[in-house]
């Protein structure tokens, strides 16, 4: 071979060797071609997740009839507070929130802050030996650079940057523009300067995504305790829209809207001290459920709800030994009397006599039994009454058991529990007042209300709440303790709520039935507690620290709301026109 075409074979392998990668990549185009031009037409996953159009403009996109704007934060308060961040975080339209943070290296941050350092501390004695005012724009800096630079070199803090993007979502461009503005009007009332993506909305939406990336690099440095104060803390918030009012939350001014009769049964227990506010909170609510066509039963032993009553044509039933208001206990509110019927109105009859009786033994029971039987049974047209169980006792030989029934029949009593029922509850308000009772009898007449109430429910089922106020009393023995846990128990199935009311709540909750009364409610209202009582209550309810010390401190009229999972600070309100129907202030009621 001659040197010539030596040469030539050389620069040919050469050639080849130069164009060997070129080559490969025509064919791997070609044979990715041919792939486009088979799957060319079919619909894959990305075009089933994709969206169908988007609009780009200046300053939002349109994506499939969705408007969207992104805006950046670009300028932030001088102090950051532990709330600084609470207008964006509970802005009450649909935004998403996006954040960037990013650490710091500080060995390249410390040159970066001397470097800073000097040329404010140049500047600041420039300014001196001229003889002019060295203001805030200086200083305020100078100070924190410095302070920054120590605390970084001793260890204490760390560096961040940060980027807060905030997407705005509307149906409509008139819409879009109005929430915009009302965001950035927000965010400058805490000294905040927000500015909207222009000529970047495309990057800003991907900066939006959550995939952690920032293609719109608008970063501001913040140290580690300011960047941990924009961690967005979110306070519970409880609002369902076919609820009422019941105050506005402690923690971030929200209305608290709820509807007791959408969570798993309608039933509330409330627990305050001496003058925490529970009357008022309970009329509150008693002037609101009527709005919403509630009607609403309340057992008052202490005349607290009279004026309510008048201001809205409800009806108040006074009960004492001398009234003409009477409840018969053995009312069915049917006269339709089956067997099937009677049992369980069998069983809350025998805990109402055995209150009046002063317990039973199980001889007693079992003849008070058969002898409410029998009378039933006797009864086509009307309702049994005491004297007939009475009667039909004597005749079974529980002579014994009469005797204590005795005052009821044809003692100083006999006006009061042996007559027929006269009352309805046909009105949206009724009040059963017992204030004029005696004591030993206020927990019986509670009991026999209680029944009532449950009767009528049962033959005609609707919208209705039962207060009970003193609820206390009733745990006071087991027959009517266990009868306000059954009828707690059994409220769901009759569309009834019912609300106890107690002071007490230590003696409230020692109780099993107490206990079993509060499980089963559904909604509790906590109010001002005091150190003899918060334990308790703490204990039961597993409430927090924060929780207990907000019992122990609060305000007339605060409580803690527990509905189902959700705990609420709120305070009650009232409006200008329901405050003066509903105080219980003697300031205000007896000034003249």
């Amino acid at each position: 071979m001659t040197k010539k075409s030596r040469a030539s074979t050389i620069l040919k392998r050469i050639g080849d060797a130069v164009s060997a990668p070129k080559r490969r990549r025509d064919r791997q185009r070609e044979e990715q071609q041919k792939e486009l031009y088979i799957t060319f037409g079919e619909q894959d996953a990305l075009d089933i997740l994709s969206y169908a159009g988007l609009e780009e403009n200046v300053d939002y996109l349109c994506i499939d009839g969705v408007y969207m704007r992104t805006l950046f934060i670009s300028g932030y308060p001088f102090v950051a507070s532990s709330d600084w961040m609470d207008s964006l975080i509970h802005f009450n339209h649909d935004i998403d929130i996006s954040y960037h943070l990013h650490e710091v290296d500080a060995r390249a941050a410390l040159p970066k802050l001397n470097r800073k350092i000097t040329e404010l501390e140049s500047t600041r004695r420039a300014m001196m030996r001229e003889g002019r005012i060295v203001g805030s724009e200086i200083t305020d800096p100078l100070e924190s650079a410095i302070d920054l630079r120590d605390k970084i070199q001793r260890g204490q803090e760390k560096l961040f940057q940060m980027a807060i993007y905030i997407c705005i979502r509307s149906e409509t461009k008139e819409e879009l523009d109005k929430t915009t503005k009302l965001l950035e009007a927000n965010l400058s009332a805490r000294l905040f300067y927000s500015k909207v993506a222009r000529y970047q909305q495309l990057e800003a939406l991907q900066s939006i995504l959550p995939r952690g990336e920032d293609q719109l690099v608008q970063k501001r440095n913040l140290d580690s305790s300011s960047a941990a104060l924009t961690f967005p803390f979110m306070s519970s918030e409880l609002v369902q829209e076919s609820g009422i009012l019941y105050g506005v939350n402690k923690s971030n001014n929200s209305l608290v809207i709820l509807d007791r009769f959408s969570l798993h049964n309608a039933n509330s227990i409330t627990f305050a001290q001496s003058g925490a506010g529970k009357s008022y909170t309970t009329k509150v609510e008693i002037l609101r459920q009527l709005m919403q066509g509630t009607r609403v039963i309340v057992i008052d032993p202490e005349r607290e709800y009279k004026r309510l009553t008048e201001s809205v044509k409800g009806t108040y039933i006074k009960l004492s030994a001398k009234s003409k208001q009477k409840i018969n206990p053995f009312d069915l509110a049917t006269t339709v009397h089956e067997i099937s019927d009677l049992s369980e109105h069998t069983q809350d009859l025998m805990d109402v006599i055995g209150l009046m009786a002063e317990s039973l033994t199980a001889r007693e029971k079992a003849a008070i039994d058969k002898a409410i039987l029998k009378i039933y049974k006797k009864s086509k047209t009307k309702q049994p009454l005491l004297e007939d169980l009475y009667a039909e006792l004597r005749k079974l030989g529980q002579l014994k058991l009469c005797e204590k029934l005795e005052k009821y029949i044809s003692g100083s009593l006999a006006d009061v529990f042996n007559a027929q029922t006269n009352v309805k509850l046909d009105n949206r308000l009724v009040i059963f007042d017992i204030k004029d009772l005696p004591e030993n009898l206020r927990q019986v007449m509670m009991l026999i209300i209680s029944n009532f109430v449950k009767n009528q429910v049962m033959a005609k089922p609707e919208k209705r709440l039962l207060i009970i106020d003193e609820g206390w009393i009733l745990l006071q023995h087991e027959e009517s303790a266990r009868f306000v846990a059954g009828l707690v128990r059994r409220a769901r199935k009759y569309y009834l709520g019912v609300s106890i009311i107690s002071q007490q709540a230590n003696d409230f909750l020692k109780s099993e039935y107490g206990r079993a009364i509060a499980s089963q409610s559904a909604l509790r209202i906590l109010m001002r507690q005091d150190t003899t009582t918060i334990k308790g209550v703490v204990n039961e309810f597993n409430l927090s620290e924060y929780e207990q010390s907000f019992l122990l401190t609060c305000e007339r009229g605060d409580a803690l709301l527990i509905a189902d999972q959700n705990h609420v600070a709120v305070k009650v309100v009232a409006a200008e026109k329901e405050h003066p129907l509903i105080t219980t202030n003697p300031a205000e009621l007896y000034s003249s």
